[in-house]
């Protein structure tokens, strides 16, 4: 029986990296643990309704997707999505991660916790292990960044290269990323950690915000991930780490109109992403005329009254928001920008995947949605009416698909998430427990 412990959360003020969290969050206060978790924006509201206690931002700012344009207006002058990444890398996670430790520590001098469970993208974890007598917990709510001889650099959102020549590409091209394009991130990086003398990290970014924590709770499954030469010993598959659901689910009240059409098509750009000519209107033009085909739009609120006077056919459903567990199930195939999140419950639902999108770590799982033959990486944030038909029509007609969304559902239904990441964190506890002991005899 593992004592109750003081368990702190945190994370990144995005919905990518708060809501996958959230029912292992309950799952352990559940338990009996005191799980609190500190989060800036409007996420406090969200931690309240699922009755945990919420520290706010203090010496942090809150930046995301909402307001990152805003703040810094200079980004929109950004050239290339290498760019776009290394600036969003220095202003929006790095140069946050002080700000972090210093609401971390405050915290810790009313509430000492013991463990702090984090994205992994919240480097402020990295830095409080090291400050304070606490363990990590970090999660991987993107695909695992750890570098390896056998791939590319993560970020580039290429495909492993296979051979001697492939592999030796893939050597300059990781040197170039670490030691060229990305030698100022992992400056700052160490000298952010000299302010609180702390030694440098040897490893890049990318690597040391897996590293470097105590467990490494990968969401997913094996097979999502490229085959590698290594993996760190902390780094464990736990499945899907999805929102938490509360109460009875409620189902999807025009099934009846779902069950009557040949396809049924599903479509999505996130809660973030508000340009809907991007997937939602290209996918709405390709459909348009198919009365045999029903096209599901979850616009996330963006422009949802406008959208049903733009396209009033019969056969589509626009809507601000739909439970994905309620209507996975009646869909044939998931249009996506490749939120990491829906990926993981469309291909727990079976569904192969038609994925569009580029920036903010999406090149790399659509990638690997293309990699592993469960869906088309159409490689542009802005495809046409006519690739989208096309490339649906290819993943519902080609057995291949089929069969690969069949199989890694299969093994995704292997996997009890919260159960598993309750029984990692518990083990991580009862060695730091033991160690203690050890001490003191």
């Amino acid at each position: 029986m593992i004592t109750p412990q003081r368990i702190l959360f945190a994370t990144m003020p995005m919905d990518g990296h708060f809501s996958p969290l959230t029912g292992l969050a309950v799952h352990l206060s559940n338990l009996g643990h005191d799980v609190r978790w500190y989060v800036g924006g409007e996420y406090g509201e969200k931690v309240r309704k699922l009755k945990l206690h919420h520290y706010p931002f203090v010496n942090a700012r809150t930046i995301n997707q909402e307001n990152l344009e805003r703040e810094f207006p200079e980004r929109a002058a950004l050239k290339g999505s290498i760019a776009r990444l290394r600036f969003d890398i220095k202003q929006v996670f790095l140069l946050r991660a002080p700000e972090f430790v210093e609401d971390m520590k405050d915290i810790y001098q009313t509430w000492p916790f013991t463990l702090v469970v984090h994205d992994v993208a919240f480097i402020g974890g990295s830095f409080i292990k090291q400050l304070l007598p606490v363990k990590t917990v970090a999660v991987g709510v993107v695909p695992l960044t750890e570098s390896d001889d056998y791939l590319p650099p993560s970020g580039l959102g290429r495909q492993p290269m296979r051979g001697i020549a492939g592999r030796w590409i893939q050597h300059l091209m990781r040197y170039m990323v670490q030691q060229v394009m990305f030698k100022p991130i992992n400056v700052l990086h160490n000298q952010l950690r000299q302010v609180y003398g702390l030694p440098p990290e040897p490893d890049s970014v990318f690597d040391s915000i897996v590293r470097s924590a105590d467990v490494y709770l990968q969401s997913g499954v094996p097979s999502f991930e490229y085959p590698r030469k290594r993996i760190s010993a902390n780094v464990q598959f736990v499945g899907p780490l999805l929102p938490y659901a509360k109460g009875q689910k409620h189902p999807f009240i025009q099934a009846k109109k779902a069950l009557q059409y040949k396809k049924v098509i599903l479509v999505t750009q996130g809660t973030i992403e508000r340009d809907v000519q991007k997937i939602i209107v290209p996918t709405l033009e390709a459909f348009k005329n198919e009365p045999t085909t029903l096209v599901i739009v979850t616009t996330g609120g963006s422009q949802t009254s406008e959208l049903r006077a733009r396209f009033p056919q019969e056969n589509f459903i626009i809507d601000d928001f739909i439970d994905f567990n309620a209507v996975m199930p009646y869909a044939s195939v998931y249009v996506t920008n490749g939120g990491y999140g829906g990926v993981m419950l469309a291909l727990q639902h079976n569904l192969p995947i038609v994925v569009a999108g580029i920036h903010e770590g999406k090149n790399e799982i659509a990638a690997r949605i293309d990699y592993c033959k469960v869906g088309i990486d159409l490689k542009t944030e802005t495809p046409s009416p006519t690739r989208i038909r096309h490339a649906v029509e290819t993943v519902l007609t080609n057995d291949m698909y089929r069969q690969n969304v069949r199989q890694m559902g299969q093994e995704f239904s292997q996997y009890q998430p919260t159960e598993l990441a309750e029984q990692y964190i518990n083990a991580l506890l009862i060695q730091e427990k033991s160690s203690r002991l050890a001490v003191v005899a």
